[in-house]
Parts: C-alpha cells; structure tokens; sequence
C-alpha cells in the first residue's frame, strides 16, 4: 500500500521537535468556553476511547467530559478508559466493524495514512485551524497532503526510568552513557541480586524499543529517513543494530519470565516491577510515571527515586547519540462523528484541560502553555531532551504502518527469546515492506 498518500504522511515523521514547539503560535485557541458554547445540540452523544485507566489520569478525564457537558446542554460524552494494550486491540477491531468511537487515540505514521486513505478519520483542518496554530510544528506528525487528522496532547521520548536508591545501593554513581558503561552497572546490579531490567516482551512492542534505538545509534538519520520513504532496509546498519540486541539478550539483564511479562498491566508487568522496587530500571517512554502511580497502593510510584537517563551511545554507530526515539498521541475525530466531537477535542487541547494534563503528570503536553505546569522533576528533564534533540525517531512501527511495523516486532521478538536473529529481523521487516510496495 505505498501510496502517494502514504508516502507524504512518513516523510513527514522523523521529527525533528526542537526549539519550534514550544516557539509556535500562542494565540487564543478554538478550545475554551466560547468554542464549547457552540458545541450544542439536542440529544447528541459522543464517544471518547482513552487509555488513561488509573487515578489520577481517569478522574481527571471523567471531570473534563462532565465540564463539557455541563457547558454545552443537549451533548453527552460516553467514556471508556481502557488499558493501552487492549485499547489498540478494541480501536482495530472497531475500524474493522464500522463502529469506531468519536473520538479516539491516534498515533501517526503509517496507521494514519492507512485510516486516512480508507475515509475513517475526519479532516479537522479548518474546524481546529486556531488549536493547530497554537501547537505549532508538533501537528506535523498527522498531517497527510497538507491536511490535519489529529490534534496532539503530548510528545515525548523514550529512555530508562530507574530507582535511584537501587542504583546507589549496587554502588552505581552516575546513570550510564555508553553501552560499555551500560554493561557494568547491569554486572553491578547482578552481583547486588537485584534484577536489573524489566521487560514486556509478552505485548512485544517494549521489547522493540530495544532494536529501534540501537537502529537509530547504529544508522545515519539519512538511512532512516530514507527507509521511512522507501521501505529499503538493506544498509548494514540494520543487521548492525540486531547484533546488538543479541549480544545485550545474551547478557540476561531481564526480569524472570520477561518473554511473557505485560508492559503495563496488574502488579507483575514490566512497570509494576519497576514501580515496586522489583527491578532497578525499564526502557519506557514518558507515559512511565503516571503508569507507576496507578501500580502503587501509595499513588506515588518511585517517588523521590525516580530517575530518568537516555539511552546509551554505541561505539561505532552513525547516528547521533543525541537523537532520541519518540512520539507521541494526538486526539482523531471519526468520519461520521458528529460536529461536537470536534469541539471537544479542541477543548481538549484548550489551556485550560492541558494544564491540569500537566499539573497531574499524565505527559508531556504540547500546547505550548501548559509546559510550564509540569510538576514531576524526571518529566521536566524530558521536555529539555525533546526539545533539545536534533532529531526525533517516531517509533518504527508506528512509522511503518501496521503490516511492516507487526512483522519487525514479531521478529524482534523471537531474538529476545533467542529464537530469531538478527538478519531475521531485516529479512521479515523487508518482506513485509515488499509486500506493502
């Protein structure tokens, strides 16, 4: 399906986020109470699919619909917090059915393109004209030809959360920056009894996170903003990046039963692990803190100990160990939604609702307002990295689309359970490309 529509929307993915979000247009939005004035209407139900599914993010998702409701007579807001994992699995499902909800989470990159191209995602780029000027160059990672499909609520980066008091326990004094430094604090960890890693490898998309960082430390940003284009991945540093990954396997770092742990969901996933001191760090993105507020009895998570580093240089690699893996989630309105459902998701990205977004810590908000009402002193550090990095890789299987970036998984998968390799990972990744071409 390498379509012209398809191809326009990837090349516009790997981000370079910079200065320009947060230099972007400040001006009044559409959200706010005289948009939601307008919203009205007789008996009109909305459906909103989200995956804030713990305090504190859920309570203050179900205040925002009740204030838009009280704010526009006749409109209702149906709401369904979901768990991520099973939201994704429910949002294919429904798309597939012809019951999608209003209004639901959209990431992007090839998944975009594809709901784009089959009619299933409403052009907001007049109706949200005002909001998009506010968020300014983050709205570039849902645009396909020029258009707005989605309106982002938060960008962020990928990287390792870790317990300080671990980490000093096992007599690790600073957060590693190359992988050789890397290796001794997880032989440190180790030689402590202390599990030094924990992953999901049971949902498999934390487990690539691994092998699209040691792409982006291995390959140049020309090779893969090129292959976002083209689908090629036949430059070495593909198979590079898989060698990696087996030779960090073969240094069992991980948790005990990593191939079938959850990333985020009941007290035995990877972040529950981490947020109850079980393990001393895990590869995630700025969602983790408030993932490990809702897996604690104190709602607090790591608390004071929350520590944050980027992942680690690779000797030899081509790419620039500044750059960092990311993305981030933008509220999509369905084809057939109503008229309300836009309003709402301009009120979404309204000051008002971003703020109280960034004053719980549910992520990293892009209305360029609300920045500064980020409390968690790990999740500021992160606005620095996102805005400082020369460049931004969105996830490789959002990049991709769903055929190629569910085959790299898979694949990426059996080398965790050291059952694959890592030229299998490029051979299944460019079958799948070839098969899309």
């Amino acid at each position: 399906m390498k379509t012209k529509t398809r191809t326009a929307a990837l090349r516009t993915l790997s981000l370079g986020v910079g200065v320009a979000l947060l230099a972007s247009a400040c001006g009044s939005g559409s959200g706010g109470d005289d948009a939601t004035d307008a919203a009205g209407g007789d008996g009109t139900t909305i459906t909103w699919w989200h995956n804030s599914n713990t305090a504190p993010g859920k309570d203050y998702y179900d205040q925002v619909a009740k204030d838009f409701e009280a704010a526009n007579p006749g409109v209702t807001v149906e709401v369904s917090a979901m768990q991520h994992d099973d939201m994704v699995t429910k949002l294919d499902a429904a798309f597939q059915s012809g019951d999608a909800p209003d209004i639901y989470m959209e990431r992007g990159g090839g998944e975009l393109a594809a709901h784009v191209e089959a009619g299933l995602t409403k052009d907001l780029s007049d109706a949200a004209a005002d909001t998009i000027s506010k968020l300014g160059s983050s709205v570039a990672g849902w645009q396909v030809d020029g258009k707005t499909y989605g309106l982002p609520f938060s960008m962020g980066v990928v990287g390792f959360w870790y317990n300080k008091a671990i980490f000093a326990q096992a007599g690790i004094t600073a957060a590693p920056t190359t992988m050789d430094e890397f290796y001794t604090a997880v032989d440190k960890l180790k030689a402590a009894g202390i599990e030094p890693i924990s992953v999901g490898v049971g949902e498999k998309w934390p487990a690539a996170h691994y092998w699209y960082y040691f792409a982006l430390r291995e390959c140049s940003q020309k090779v893969l903003a090129d292959a976002v284009g083209t689908l090629d991945f036949s430059d070495p540093c593909f198979v590079k990046a898989g060698e990696d990954l087996e030779k960090l396997v073969a240094a069992e770092p991980f948790n005990t039963g990593f191939l079938s742990t959850p990333a985020q969901k009941g007290p035995t996933s990877a972040s529950a692990l981490l947020a109850t001191g079980k393990v001393a760090m895990e590869l995630a993105g700025h969602w983790e803190p408030g993932v490990m507020q809702g897996l604690t009895e104190d709602k607090k998570g790591l608390g004071d100990d929350t520590g944050w580093f980027a992942f680690p240089a690779v000797s030899g690699g081509k790419g620039d160990p500044a750059s960092v893996l990311g993305g981030g989630d933008a509220w999509a309105v369905s084809q057939d939604a109503p008229d309300a459902a836009v309003d709402f998701v301009n009120y979404l990205l309204s000051d008002e609702v971003q703020k109280g977004f960034a004053e719980l810590d549910m992520g990293l908000p892009t209305n360029p307002s609300a920045t500064q009402y980020v409390k968690d002193t790990a999740l500021k550090g992160l606005l620095e990295v996102r805005d400082a990095s020369p460049f931004v890789q969105l996830y490789f299987d959002t990049a991709f689309g769903t055929s190629v970036g569910g085959a790299m998984n898979d694949a990426i998968a059996l080398v965790f359970a050291s059952s694959g390799t890592a030229q299998d990972i490029v051979d299944a990744t460019q079958a799948a490309a070839d098969a899309e071409k």
